[in-house]
């Protein structure tokens, strides 16, 4: 069965993470907590790949990544989104939006009902990559979090691949791939050393698109698994 992992003390553990060891490049996770094995987690990592200058994200689970995904419903409003995320400590940004404006995640998602990659051709409910910035929401639910909206009038600082949505989100077109039990993504940065020793996490969960542009558009509603247990972002980027 999917459980919901509380994370209404999300901003109290990510200000903690300074006063903790370093951890491993790898965070591995309980398995055989997750009813759907598409999402129980079994291992999340961020590796430096210094000759390409890329971070490689990479997800694996006890069954076959990215075989579920959500059901068509037939229009854009209360839709869902299913994803694999890598919640980090990045600065967003180093990905073009406003400094401090939330917590960066990697996000591979699929969704049936609508088309957030305008200059990237994703083949409708194909899976895709996302830079989101998440910030807690209690009008997602009592302590959850949401992918951050613009409000009305308001302009912030967004990548060069905004999708033009109102939401801190990027769709850069780094195309994820899937092997049997992983998935992995490949992000390319003009100085990939400046990320060794970041923290992340990995999670999996369900999102749902609101009834309106700013009630909020984007709520994480599920959390499936998530690799530490307790979103506390023990892995550092090696």
């Amino acid at each position: 069965m999917f459980r919901t992992i509380p994370v209404a003390s999300v901003f109290a553990v990510l200000a903690a993470l300074a006063c903790q060891p370093a951890g491993a490049h790898v965070v591995n996770a309980k398995k055989g907590n997750v009813k759907d094995a598409s999402f129980d987690i079994v291992t999340a990592e961020i590796s430096v790949d210094a000759a390409k200058n890329q971070l490689v994200f990479a997800m694996s689970v006890t069954g076959t990544a990215g075989a579920v995904k959500p059901k068509k419903t037939g229009k854009f409003e209360g839709s869902n989104v299913f994803s694999y995320v890598w919640p980090t400590r990045i600065d967003p940004s180093e990905v073009g939006f406003e400094a401090g404006a939330g917590i960066l995640a990697l996000a591979v998602t699929t969704h049936p009902d609508f088309d957030d990659t305008p200059l990237f051709d994703t083949k409708g409910n194909d899976w895709h990559s996302h830079w989101v910035v998440l910030a807690p929401d209690e009008a997602c639910g009592k302590g959850a979090l949401k992918v951050r909206d613009i409000p009305p009038g308001a302009k912030p600082k967004l990548p060069k691949t905004w999708p033009g949505v109102p939401l801190l989100i990027d769709s850069p077109g780094y195309a994820p791939r899937f092997a049997a039990s992983t998935v992995k993504v490949r992000v390319p940065f003009d100085d990939v050393s400046n990320f060794k020793g970041v923290a992340f996490d990995g999670v999996t969960a369900g999102l749902r698109v609101g009834a309106s542009p700013h009630q909020p558009l984007l709520c994480v509603v599920n959390v499936f698994d998530v690799a530490s247990g307790d979103l506390s972002l023990p892995g550092k980027a090696e």
